[in-house]
């Protein structure tokens, strides 16, 4: 939880009354490797912090190999299926961890009562939200206006610990190709 603390620190003062209030609400969830914690259809109750782990956001297939790679968070962001956290409506997409991974959660209701009762829970919730933002707006950005050698090059040159953790059939869809289009593109590269 000291990792959150210190974040959160780089974003806002955070004194110890609200620190307290926060983290009381706060529930530690652990999930194994290749573990679909948020399934489709479901409500998103939560958005959390990933103390460690990697996370894949994803629309499932009837077959695997079509499935869509959206998104990735990694150690010492947050997730969530966002849009269904803040309209309380079922998700169109799924959360999966990819290693072992460790989450410090608040839910919808407790961070509605963090909002109305500390100094500190306002600007929190407006930073993630605009940061959360920011990682789509570019996303789309980029898949409109740059080729994929270009998005390839990005993803690690924005997030270079991507390529620790995330097997390259989910980078080739995350960034619109197959699989053999990424390897094509690989070997131009290097």
């Amino acid at each position: 939880m000291s990792k959150l603390r210190s974040y959160l620190e780089t974003i806002v003062d955070v004194d110890d009354a609200d620190w307290n209030y926060f983290s009381s609400r706060l529930i530690k969830r652990e999930f194994p490797k290749k573990n679909t914690f948020l399934k489709t259809g479901n409500v998103e109750n939560y958005i959390s912090f990933i103390e460690k782990g990697c996370v894949r956001l994803f629309i499932p297939k009837a077959e695997n190999e079509k499935e869509i790679t959206f998104g990735f968070c990694l150690q010492s962001e947050f997730v969530s299926a966002y849009d269904s956290f803040l309209t309380q409506t079922p998700s169109l997409y799924q959360l999966e961890t990819l290693i072992d991974t460790t989450l410090w959660s608040i839910s919808y209701a407790d961070l509605q009562d963090v909002y109305r009762k500390t100094k500190i829970g306002n600007t929190i919730g407006r930073f993630t939200a605009e940061k959360l933002f920011l990682i789509k707006s570019r996303r789309e950005q980029s898949l409109l206006n740059e080729s994929a050698e270009q998005r390839y090059i990005n993803l690690f040159h924005d997030r270079p610990n991507i390529i620790k953790h995330i097997p390259l059939k989910y980078i080739a869809s995350y960034i619109g190709v197959t699989p053999q289009a990424l390897s094509r593109i690989r070997k131009r590269i290097y």
